[in-house]
C-alpha cells in the first residue's frame, strides 16, 4: 500500500519516481524533499537522505545532487557519488635499466603518490633518438617487443628486446589509473636513456661470454716535453659496452716490455709525467667495459726532448746551454739510480698523478701480493683500491648481515660517469683496529684483480665513518641458493655455461698465483645475465682441533667437504687445492645446490675421502661432466688437471653439445650413495672374467662378454692425460658402454638394485687404481 507521500509525488510528477529520476529536480516545489544545505548533497533515489561530500569534492548551493571535485582532483566514470575524488599518479620511483646488447630490462619502484586509487598500471614509451640531440626522437615502431606488455603493466618491470644496435633510446614508463586521462602530465612519469651495444649473437655466448670493447685505432702524442707526455685517443670502434675506463701501458723501448707501467683514466687523454729526457718510449691503450679489458692499441713510439724548448730557441749563449746539458745528464743519471732503488725496495709502485692511477708492474706479469707482507696495513688498501667520497654513494637497504657488518644494495654516482647499483658492505661500530685492517684486507686483495668473472672492486671509504666497501652489484645472489630457488630451470648448456665462467675466473686467480682456499658455490655471485663471478676475498685459515674438523676463518666456519685431503692434513693450500673444491662445485651447479655429502659429518667426510669414496654423479648428470668432477678429485694434486684444462675442456662441451646428452644416471631417482671404492687390486686380476669372480659377481660374466666388455680397460677405460679422455668422451670416441652406468646395467640384464652398485663402486675404485699406474709409467 502506497503512502499518501507516494501518491502526491505521482501525482506531481505523473510518474513512478523509480521512473522518472529527473523528477527529483522539481520534488521541492512539490514539498516532499527537503534541499541539502551546501557541503552536502543527496543522490537522485527516494529514499536517500543528505550526506557530506566525499574527500576531495565540495557543493556551493543548496540541494546539490553530487559534489564537484576539487582542482587536480577526478571521478572515474563508474565511480559512484559517494566516493572521493581522485587524481593521477606521481611519476615511477627508482628507475633502473640494464642493457643487454639489443634488449634492455627496465625495473622501477611503485609510485609515492598513488592519488588514492588502487587502479595503478604503466605504460611504455620507447623513442629512437639521434646522438647527443634528445629533439630529433621519434617512436621506436612495431619492431620492438615487449614482455609482457608495453601498457596496462601490473608488474613493475619490463623486457624490451629486437632494438638497433649502437642506438640512442629513451624510455619512459607512465604510471596510470583511472582519472589520469583527465590531466595527463610529465610529472606523471620517468624516463631514462640508454645505448645499445653490438647486434645480438648466440644466446650462449649472449649470457656467458660478454664482448670486450675492441681495439682503439689511433693513439695520438698531442705534446711533447723533457719529461711528459700528452696522449688522446679515438673510443674504439666497438665500444660493445659503456666504457668504464682507459688503461695505457707504456715502458721504455729498450726495456721491450720487461718493465712496463700502467696508468688508468676515465677520459679520452691523459699526461704521462716523470718521463726520462731523450728516452724512447712506447704507449699502447685499451678500454674497459664491465665484460673487462679490449686488446690494446697498435704501438706508439715517442720519443721525449733533452733540454726545454725555450732554451734552445731563444737564443741563449753558450755557457747557459752546456750549463743545462750538465744539468740534464745529471738529472737523468739521478733518476735512474732513484728508479732502480725503487724496484729494489717494492715489487709495485703507486703514484697519483691527476686524476689517473699508476702501477709499476716488474717483468711485465701481474702477481697476487699478499696484502698482510705490508707493514703498515692501510698502505695496502692506498695501493690497491681506489677512495671513493661517502657523498658519492646512496645506500638503498639492508640485503644481508656479515661478520664485521651490514650487507646494502644502494647507487654510486661518480662525478663524470653514469650512475651504477652497488653492494655495499659496511664495518659496525665499536670495531678494532685489528677488525678494520681485517675488514679492508679483502679490498686490497679483490682490487688487484680485473677480470669478467671476479667481482669488480669500485672502491672503499675510509676517511669517515661507517668505513665502507663497495663492489658491483650482482643481482641474482649467491649461486647455491640462485640454483635451489630455480631448481630444474636451466638447460644443461647453461649450467655448463655457469661452469665455464667458474673456471675462467679462477684460471685467472691462479695465473696471478693467488688460492683462493674457499671455493664453494656460496662464494660465487650471480648477475642479472647469468654471469658467474668469484667473490669473498678476505679470510685466512687456520686449522683447529674441533670434533667437526673444520677451518676457522673470521667469517665463521668452512666445511671440511669442499677443502682437498691435503689442504686438510697438512694445510698445502694450491691451486691444484682450488681444482679439487672446483669439482664440488660443479657438483653443486648439476644438483641445483645439494649439500655436498649430504648430512654425513665432516668427520666422515674427511675419512670417506681418505678411503677413496667420491661423490657420485648428481641426477641426469652428463657422463663427461661427472668424469671431470672425479679428475678434479684425485687423491694425488698432481694428478688433477690445471685450470686452463678445465675451460678448455668445457669449451668442447659448449662446441658439441651432443656430448652432454649423455648422462650416467638415466633413471629419474637420484643416486645418494658414494662411490665405493672396495675391488681387488688391479694387479691381481688380468680379465673381466677374474674381476667378476673376485667380487663375486662371476654370474654376469657371459652379460659383460655379450655387451662387449672384453676387456679391464674397455669397462674402466682410464687414459693418463684428464684431456685426452675427456675429449674421448665428447667426441663419442669411446664406445657406449665404455663407463657402465645403472642403466647399462640393466639393459645388460643386471636389475638386481645391490648388484648395480657393488659392480659400479668397483669399476670406479679400479678406474682410479688404473689411472695411478698409468701415472707412474709418464716419463718426467
Amino acid at each position: 500500500m502506497r503512502s499518501n507521500g507516494s501518491r502526491k509525488l505521482s501525482l506531481c510528477c505523473g510518474v513512478q519516481i523509480r521512473e522518472c529520476p529527473a523528477c527529483l529536480l522539481s520534488l521541492w516545489s512539490c514539498g516532499m524533499l527537503t534541499a541539502c544545505k551546501i557541503g552536502y548533497y543527496k543522490a537522485l533515489s527516494m529514499d536517500a537522505t543528505c550526506a557530506k561530500c566525499p574527500p576531495h569534492s565540495y557543493s556551493v548551493w543548496e540541494g546539490a545532487t553530487l559534489c564537484t571535485c576539487d582542482r587536480g582532483f577526478f571521478r572515474a566514470d563508474n565511480d559512484a557519488a559517494s566516493m572521493p575524488c581522485t587524481r593521477p599518479p606521481s611519476a615511477p620511483l627508482n628507475l633502473i635499466s640494464n642493457v643487454n646488447e639489443t634488449s634492455v630490462n627496465l625495473e622501477w619502484s611503485s609510485p609515492q603518490n598513488t592519488g588514492g586509487r588502487q587502479d595503478i598500471s604503466y605504460n611504455v614509451v620507447c623513442k629512437k633518438c639521434g646522438a647527443g640531440d634528445s629533439s630529433k626522437c621519434r617512436p621506436c615502431g612495431s619492431g620492438v617487443h615487449y614482455t609482457p606488455q608495453q601498457n596496462g603493466l601490473k608488474t613493475t618491470k619490463v623486457s624490451i628486446t629486437d632494438l638497433l644496435a649502437h642506438t640512442n633510446y629513451t624510455f619512459e614508463i607512465w604510471a596510470v589509473n583511472g582519472v589520469s586521462k583527465y590531466n595527463p602530465s610529465p610529472d606523471q612519469s620517468v624516463s631514462v636513456t640508454v645505448t645499445t651495444n653490438q647486434a645480438a649473437r648466440c644466446l650462449l655466448f649472449f649470457l656467458f661470454f660478454p664482448i670486450a670493447p675492441s681495439s682503439i685505432a689511433l693513439v695520438q702524442a698531442k705534446e711533447v716535453t723533457r719529461y711528459s707526455v700528452a696522449l688522446a685517443w679515438l673510443e674504439p670502434d666497438r665500444p660493445n659496452g659503456v666504457i668504464l675506463e682507459y688503461e695505457v701501458k707504456y715502458y721504455e723501448k729498450d726495456q721491450n716490455e720487461r718493465s712496463y707501467r700502467i696508468v688508468r683514466t676515465a677520459a679520452r687523454n691523459t699526461d704521462i709525467k716523470g718521463l726520462n729526457p731523450l728516452t724512447s718510449y712506447v704507449f699502447h691503450v685499451r678500454a674497459r667495459t664491465a665484460a673487462g679489458y679490449g686488446d690494446f692499441s697498435e704501438p706508439l713510439e715517442v720519443t721525449t726532448n733533452t733540454v726545454p724548448s725555450r732554451i734552445i730557441g731563444d737564443g741563449a749563449n753558450s755557457t747557459v746551454l752546456l750549463v743545462s746539458v750538465s744539468g740534464s745528464v745529471v738529472l737523468v743519471v739521478i733518476l735512474i739510480a732513484a728508479f732502480v732503488i725503487s724496484r729494489r725496495r717494492s715489487k709495485y709502485s703507486k703514484a697519483k698523478q691527476d686524476a689517473d692511477e699508476e702501477k709499476h708492474l716488474n717483468q711485465g706479469v701481474r702477481t697476487y701480493v699478499d696484502p698482510f707482507t705490508y707493514e703498515d696495513p692501510n698502505q695496502a688498501v692506498r695501493e690497491f683500491a681506489k677512495e671513493i667520497d661517502a657523498s658519492c654513494i646512496k645506500i638503498e637497504k639492508v640485503i644481508g648481515v656479515g661478520e664485521f657488518g651490514e650487507v646494502c644494495s644502494g647507487r654510486l654516482k661518480v662525478p663524470g660517469k653514469r650512475e651504477i647499483c652497488v653492494a655495499i658492505k659496511t664495518l659496525k661500530a665499536g670495531y678494532t683496529d685489528k677488525q678494520r685492517r681485517d675488514f679492508l684486507s679483502e679490498a686490497s686483495i679483490m682490487g688487484q684483480f680485473d677480470h669478467p668473472n671476479i667481482i669488480h672492486l669500485e672502491g672503499v671509504v675510509t676517511k669517515c665513518k661507517p668505513v665502507m666497501i663497495i663492489t658491483e652489484y650482482m643481482e641474482n645472489g649467491s649461486l647455491d641458493a640462485f640454483l635451489r630457488k630455480n631448481d630444474g630451470r636451466f638447460t644443461v648448456i647453461q649450467l655448463v655455461g655457469m661452469l665455464r665462467g667458474i673456471g675462467s675466473g679462477m684460471k685467472y686467480l691462479s695465473d696471478m698465483s693467488y688460492v683462493h682456499r674457499d671455493l664453494a658455490a656460496r662464494n660465487i655471485l650471480v648477475n642479472s645475465n647469468l654471469v658467474c663471478k668469484v667473490s669473498d676475498f678476505g679470510m685466512s685459515r687456520v686449522l683447529e682441533d674441533d670434533p667437526e674438523a673444520a677451518y676457522t676463518t673470521r667469517g665463521g666456519k668452512i666445511p671440511i667437504r669442499w677443502t682437498a685431503p691435503e689442504a686438510i692434513a697438512y694445510r698445502k693450500f694450491t691451486s691444484a687445492s682450488d681444482v679439487w673444491s672446483y669439482g664440488i662445485v660443479m657438483w653443486e651447479v648439476m644438483s641445483y645446490g645439494e649439500r655436498p655429502y649430504w648430512d654425513m659429518s665432516n668427520q666422515d667426510v674427511i675419512k670417506a675421502i681418505e678411503e677413496g669414496y667420491r661423490l657420485p654423479p648428481p641426477m641426469d648428470c652428463p657422463i663427461a661432466l661427472h668424469q671431470l668432477m672425479l679428475d678434479c678429485w684425485q687423491k694425488e694434486r698432481s694428478d688433477r688437471p690445471k685450470f686452463g684444462q678445465i675451460v678448455n675442456m668445457l669449451d668442447k662441451l659448449i662446441r658439441n653439445p651432443n656430448s652432454l646428452k649423455r648422462t650416467g644416471t638415466e633413471s629419474s631417482r637420484p643416486n645418494t650413495a658414494l662411490l665405493d671404492p672396495s675391488s681387488p687390486e688391479f694387479s691381481a686380476v688380468v680379465s673381466v672374467g677374474d674381476w667378476l669372480q673376485a667380487i663375486k659377481m662371476d654370474r654376469y660374466k657371459d652379460n659383460f662378454t655379450a655387451a662387449g666388455y672384453t676387456t679391464l680397460e674397455a669397462v674402466v677405460h682410464v687414459n693418463q692425460d684428464p684431456e685426452k679422455r675427456f675429449s674421448a668422451l665428447v667426441t663419442h670416441a669411446l664406445p657406449l658402454f665404455s663407463l657402465p652406468t645403472y642403466s647399462d646395467l640393466a639393459r645388460i640384464g643386471i636389475t638386481a638394485v645391490t648388484h648395480q652398485n657393488k659392480i659400479l663402486s668397483s669399476v670406479q675404485a679400479m678406474r682410479t687404481q688404473m689411472q695411478q699406474i698409468h701415472g707412474r709409467m709418464v716419463p718426467v
